[in-house]
Parts: C-alpha cells; sequence; structure tokens
C-alpha cells in the first residue's frame, strides 16, 4: 500500500462525502457548524462563494449531498443538509458590505452571457468584479432564467431570486434584458473578446399521439405552462387535470395545478414508482397534496369530441427483462384505461433549442442536438465560445449549472490571459489541528443520536389557497441547532503519525466501528479482507500509514468512520490528531491588466464548540 499523505488534497477531499458529491464543492460541514454557533452570515457567506445562490438552492437544490451523507450509513436518514443552507439564508443580517465590490478599473476584456440563468450569473459573478465587462443577454425581462421561469412561487418567493439575482448585477454586469439573441454570428461580430452560452434546456418534449392536434387548445407543454403561470398569464386550470412525466417538472406541474382550481389532478407515469426521476422529497410532497401517481401506463390518444380534450386513453404495461437481460416495458394485455380529463399537461423531458446558432460558423454539435464541448474546459469548436448548465450537456439541477459556471469562468479568464485553459489551477486547501488540550478539540465530537428532523410545513388548506404562498416555512433556529448537531464533521480528518505510535492497540479497542486495524502490509484487494472490518467500499480510499517499528501498516478504513476522534483522545503519545480540512475550488484569480486579486471566500475558521 502506499502512505497517505496529508498533503495530497484528494484524499481528505473524497473523505469529505457531502463536499465531494456537491458539483460546487461547498464546504457543508464548515456551514453547518456555523449555523450552530449562530453565525448564519458566516454560514451564508461560506455558502454564497462556492453556490452563489444558497436562499434559492436551499429550497430548490436537488441535493446530491445528501445521498453521500456519512450519517445515512449509521442511520436511516441524512443530515437535512440543503434545509440548512435555508437557515443561513433566512436568519443572515445585511450582507451587501461583505460582497465584492464593482471593479474599480475595467481590464480591456468584453464578455458576453447569452441567457441570464443560474450558469451565465455564476460567470458573471467570478468575472465581474476582476475588471471585466460582462454584459448579459436573455428575452425575459427580469433574469434568473428557469429558476425564475420553472420553479413556481410556492416552493420559491420571487423575493428570495430578486435579492440573490441582485448580489450578482450589483457588480457592475450589464443586464440587456427583454433582449432576445437571434444571431451568435451577430454576438461574435460584435467583438466580444469570449461568449458563455447559459440558454438552458427550453424546449419541452411534445408527445405525438393520436388526438394531439384535435385536442391541442387543452393540452400544454409543462414548462411553456410553467413559465405562463410564472408571468401571471396563465391563472386557472380545468377541474380534471392530468400531468404525464416522472421527473421534477412534472411534479411542479401537478402541485401547481392543485392551485389554480385543479380538484382532481392526476399524475401518470410509464415506469415504476421507484424509476421516478423526481427526486422521493417531490413525490412526497405531490402525494401529501392528495395527488394521485400512476405508474406503467402508457399513453396511446388523447380522446375529444367537437374539438373538446375528454380524456387520455393509456396501455397498461409492466417491466419484463429480455433474454440479454434487458429491461423492456411490454404490454400487459389488460383492458385500457380511460381518465376523463380538462386539460393536460406534458412533462416528459426537455431538450436543447439552439436555432439562433447558424450552423456555418464553425460550432460542431453532436447527434443528440448538444454541442461538443471539451468536459473539463466547457470550450466548444470556437475557441472563444463557452457552454455551461442544461445548454451544454443537457438538463440537470441549478446546483450544476453553478459548478459549470465556474469552470468555465476559469476557462475564460486563462482564455482571455493568453495562457493554456486545459492546465487548470488547482484548489486551495488547509489542514489545521483542532487540538486545544492533551486530548481536546475545538469542536464539538459527541455524535448526537437523534433522527433527522421534520421541516415544519404550512397546513393543507392554506397552502392550496395561493400558489405564491410558499409551502416550506424552513427550520426554526432550535430546530436548525438540533440538526446541526447531526453533522459528524466529516472535514475534520483523523491524520496519524506512525513515528509517535508504540502500537498499544488503544485506538482498535475504542473505535466504535473497528475501523482501525494494524495489520502486515499488502496489495489493496487483498488487505481490505484482512482488516478488522472487511472495507468493502472500494470507491472510498483506505487511510494508510506505514514506518511503524514493527513494519506493520496502520490502516482504517474511511468509509466508516465517524469522526468521533475517540481513537486521538485515547492516543497516550499523540499519534492521532483531529485536523480540519478545508477545501476551496479554483476560481479565476487575476484580472487580464493589473493581475489584481480576486474576491475570496472569507476566511476558514475555527470549528465552534456548540
Amino acid at each position: 500500500m502506499k502512505v497517505t499523505q496529508a498533503k495530497s488534497p484528494e484524499h481528505f477531499h473524497k473523505v469529505v462525502d457531502c463536499q465531494y458529491a456537491c458539483p460546487a464543492h461547498t464546504p457543508v460541514p464548515e456551514y453547518i457548524r456555523l449555523i450552530a454557533a449562530g453565525r448564519y452570515t458566516d454560514a451564508y457567506m461560506v455558502n454564497w462563494w462556492s453556490n452563489v445562490f444558497p436562499g434559492i438552492l436551499g429550497r430548490t437544490c436537488d441535493r446530491p449531498c445528501e445521498p453521500a451523507c456519512r450519517r445515512g450509513r449509521v442511520e436511516e436518514e441524512p443530515v437535512a443538509i440543503c434545509r440548512l443552507k435555508r437557515v443561513a439564508a433566512d436568519n443572515k443580517d445585511d450582507v451587501t458590505g461583505r460582497m465584492p465590490r464593482p471593479a474599480a478599473q475595467p481590464n480591456g476584456k468584453r464578455i458576453a452571457c447569452i441567457g441570464a440563468g443560474p450558469a451565465s450569473l455564476t460567470v458573471a459573478r467570478d468575472l465581474a468584479p476582476l475588471g471585466y465587462e460582462v454584459t448579459v443577454f436573455d428575452g425575459d425581462s427580469k433574469a434568473g432564467g428557469f429558476i425564475r421561469t420553472q420553479i413556481p412561487r410556492f416552493r420559491l418567493p420571487e423575493e428570495v431570486i430578486d435579492e440573490e439575482v441582485g448580489y450578482v448585477l450589483n457588480l457592475g454586469v450589464r443586464a440587456r434584458l427583454g433582449e432576445r439573441v437571434d444571431s451568435l454570428k451577430a454576438v461574435l461580430a460584435d467583438g466580444y473578446d469570449a461568449v458563455f452560452v447559459g440558454t438552458g434546456a427550453p424546449r419541452g418534449r411534445d408527445l405525438d399521439i393520436p388526438g394531439r392536434k384535435e385536442a391541442a387548445q387543452s393540452i400544454h407543454i409543462g414548462i411553456d405552462w410553467l413559465n405562463s403561470v410564472s408571468f401571471g398569464h396563465i391563472k386557472s386550470v380545468g377541474r380534471r387535470v392530468v400531468v404525464l412525466g416522472g421527473g421534477n417538472t412534472a411534479m411542479d406541474c401537478c402541485r401547481s395545478a392543485r392551485r389554480l382550481g385543479g380538484q382532481d389532478v392526476t399524475v401518470v407515469v410509464r415506469s415504476g414508482f421507484e424509476e421516478m426521476k423526481a427526486s422521493p422529497w417531490e413525490k412526497e410532497d405531490a402525494m401529501h397534496e392528495g395527488i394521485p401517481i400512476l405508474n406503467y401506463l402508457v399513453p396511446k390518444e388523447f380522446t375529444h369530441a367537437n374539438g373538446r380534450l375528454t380524456g387520455v386513453l393509456f396501455e397498461k404495461v409492466a417491466a419484463q427483462r429480455d433474454a440479454d437481460g434487458r429491461r423492456q416495458l411490454l404490454p400487459t394485455g389488460e383492458p385500457d384505461l380511460h381518465i376523463p380529463c380538462d386539460d393536460v399537461l406534458v412533462a416528459i423531458g426537455q431538450e436543447n433549442a439552439f436555432p439562433w446558432i447558424e450552423r456555418d460558423i464553425g460550432l460542431e454539435f453532436d447527434r443528440w442536438g448538444l454541442p461538443k464541448l471539451d468536459p473539463k474546459t466547457h470550450q466548444s469548436t470556437i475557441p472563444n465560445v463557452f457552454f455551461g448548465g442544461d445548454a451544454a450537456f443537457g438538463p440537470k439541477n441549478i446546483i450544476w449549472a453553478v459548478a459549470h459556471g465556474h469552470e468555465a469562468a476559469v476557462s475564460i479568464d486563462l482564455f482571455c490571459r493568453g495562457e493554456d485553459i486545459a492546465n487548470r489551477p488547482p484548489p486551495e486547501t488547509s489542514l489545521t489541528s483542532q487540538k486545544m488540550g492533551i486530548h481536546e478539540w475545538s469542536y464539538d465530537n459527541d455524535v448526537s443520536i437523534d433522527l433527522r428532523f421534520k421541516v415544519p410545513m404550512r397546513e393543507a388548506e392554506i397552502a392550496l389557497k395561493d400558489i405564491r404562498t410558499e409551502v416550506e416555512l424552513g427550520f426554526s433556529r432550535e430546530l436548525a441547532f438540533k440538526e446541526a448537531e447531526r453533522c459528524l464533521n466529516c472535514d475534520v480528518q483523523t491524520v496519524f503519525s506512525p513515528k509517535l505510535c508504540i502500537e498499544c492497540d488503544a485506538c482498535m479497542d475504542i473505535c466504535p466501528t473497528d475501523c482501525i486495524s494494524f495489520v502486515d502490509d499488502g496489495e489493496e484487494s487483498e488487505l481490505r479482507t484482512r482488516l478488522r472490518a472487511p472495507a468493502n467500499n472500494a470507491s472510498q480510499d483506505l487511510y494508510v500509514g506505514l514506518g511503524l517499528k514493527t513494519g506493520r501498516a496502520m490502516v482504517k478504513d474511511e468509509d466508516v468512520c465517524l469522526h468521533c476522534g475517540l481513537c486521538a483522545e485515547r492516543c497516550p503519545t499523540g499519534a492521532w490528531d483531529m485536523q480540519k480540512f478545508l477545501l476551496e475550488t479554483a476560481k479565476p484569480k487575476a484580472q487580464s491588466c493589473g493581475r489584481a486579486a480576486a474576491p475570496r471566500m472569507p476566511a476558514p475558521v475555527a470549528a465552534p464548540e456548540r
């Protein structure tokens, strides 16, 4: 085995599972400890520097961090990471004075961002303070992209959007709103040094089955319908509504329909319930509001009479495996099911649409209609044109758009400075001892026995009356403290010094998960089987300490370590230490002219006592 080097950030980054799983690599345990200490403004700024939209994401993020949470390995539910983010946003003080200031002097480089969604706004946030003249174009009258147009107000109040979009626009960004870009060639001809395309996936997929044309007046594309609802163009819906699709857009459609007069709203999905793309909590919220979800039904026909929609006819299917083991949905032979309805909302997926990009300017597309990009740099086949968000790799979530925006901003900065954009700057990391005494640490390492706390919800009879009434009320400060206590401080790492170890086995004896072993060295695959508890998760690296007097190796299974610090407290020689690891992903660092310093994340803080 190779010894684990404390100077190597990759090992410790992977151990902070929540941060590692977050596309924007938000330092989750850092801001959770700050919330526990009542330092909400500091927690907000730690979030803002990483993910740009803490208040928005605290309500709408797809939460890739939570399935990765170490707490979910010791009990059923992970820490409510996403909703704690909202706590920071809801309880912060005025942060205006802590935001970067517009650049005092322009650096002579002009950047065009097409689309005012989260990816473009992230690019603008990263580049504008460095002196880049950033212009954001969007056909809508307000910035925000699909944050504003597709997420219902009962999930995300407009004032939250206005506030966090405003922080970006106030950095000196030129917002040309209400100006739809109809030609990339024309934008390039205006002499911009770089162009970023963050237009999302604006085309909803349609369903071409019999009756589609005849009943077209009552059949709506989901994302277009949500857009019209968001801007107040649609204020009512039929009493009986069928929503086709199993993603988050379908959940937003059905819940919006309930608030606009739909008394009998049904979601119909061709797949199984567990295979639906909607997040589990989105499905739960819909069903909590009395919306049934019917599965394994394939739409065959829109029924109609005299040009009026009367319902949808469905074929019943079942999941079966063919001879090669591939899963197929095959008809069961049962009678078709007819569901009467007044309106249908089609939410079966989204596609990219680039009719405004000419096909003779050197920008290449793949067979799925997506631009051909370098996946790391986001650079297209036109060197000064970059893509991000849904426009780059297809529909995902806001946090992915933010991550793309950060990477594209780094690329644009390097490109404008004439440097190799493939030479990505490394993240900034620190590893700091939390020792305050011989066996004391500057953080609370007691493992809470509390189960996950529920976010308070508004009563359904009130929430369903107004589409702009927010359903989730958010954690109170008291509940937030209790939920924050469930965090296992995965960023406070166990760091081992072999030279100080006397191999007394005290750390092994006290370890509650048997994750520490002293064994003869060997090949990793074989050595994993000889540990006190077999290390079966090969995706999580082992922590290895070599140089012991007996020639053995200290091996710790990072996958099941609780970061409780008992090994360090028990060790008589101080061979174990608890050290806080902090990683900040690379951001653009300098102006093209003058190399002025970029704004930075707030300085790392000691892990506070609770």
